[in-house]
């Protein structure tokens, strides 16, 4: 039995502030192998006031040393490739056979792609006599599915950090342990406190809690019945500046860079 009894805030394993427990089904024998915390939307106040704390730093943080932790995500993550692969075959079912290449291997690499793409974006681009500046938006909340999950994690994640964001992370409450090894991993390379942030729990709680946030500038979401609805509510109904939400999984980089920024232009120098 795995009992993983904190979220991630602000660079350290907290409690929540409820008091329930979510159970993890093992899907070949359909008896419960782990436990997460129930997340409340108080935990989500507190990921995002992290979060938009530490942006201003994690934006103007040069894009090689960004690079550089990405990169060594990537790897830590590669590390650890037999345990993660054996969480996710018990959460989702993929054979162990696949499970390492195909569920660890390919968010490694989105890792080291993302990790390329902080340096070879074009960040400022002369259009004519003007300048395009492409800048992170902010705070970026990543509501995840079960399916891929770590992959779907990493193609929302990755591109986000590497655009100099901030995030916070709400992984599916079905496949969620493979989320807590990735939160283990950024923990021990060492991205700044606030930087990147995991709240777990139920949609209708912690998802549309980042969704309704007026911090969170961008939500990225896949396209499932109850997340979508919900984060299009409350998009509607709050004014946070775009989402980005996919049928299937995110861009990959350096397009989910572009994905995650903004822009703003100037005359360019003459």
């Amino acid at each position: 039995m795995i009992v993983r009894d904190k979220i991630y805030i602000n660079g350290a394993w907290v409690p929540s502030t409820g008091t329930g427990t979510l159970e993890v089904i093992d899907s070949a024998t359909e008896e419960v192998f782990a436990t997460i915390p129930e997340g409340t939307a108080e935990d989500v106040d507190k990921a995002v006031q992290a979060a938009a704390a530490a942006f201003p730093g994690w934006a103007a943080t040069l894009r090689e040393e960004r690079s550089k932790l990405l990169t060594r995500i990537g790897e830590a993550l590669g590390a650890r490739t037999d345990e993660v692969a054996e969480i996710i075959s018990h959460e989702v079912g993929m054979p162990m056979t696949l499970s390492g290449s195909i569920q660890v291997g390919l968010p490694a690499g989105a890792f080291a792609d993302a990790a390329k793409a902080a340096e070879s974006f074009p960040w400022e681009e002369t259009v004519g006599n003007s300048l395009v500046v492409r800048e992170p938006v902010g705070v970026v909340g990543a509501i995840t599915p079960w399916n891929y999950p770590l992959y779907q994690i990493v193609l929302k994640v990755a591109p986000a950090l590497a655009a100099g964001n901030t995030v916070i992370l709400k992984p599916s409450e079905v496949a969620p342990i493979n989320a807590f090894v990735l939160a283990e991993v950024i923990d021990e390379v060492g991205l700044p406190p606030g930087v990147f942030n995991l709240v777990s729990g139920v949609g209708p709680v912690v998802g549309e809690a980042i969704a309704a946030h007026p911090k969170v500038d961008m939500v990225s979401w896949s396209w499932r019945p109850r997340a979508s609805s919900a984060c299009r509510w409350n998009w509607g109904a709050s004014r946070p500046t775009s989402c980005w939400t996919t049928l299937i999984s995110p861009p990959p980089c350096p397009r989910g860079c572009s994905a995650a920024t903004s822009i703003r232009g100037r005359p360019a120098p003459h």
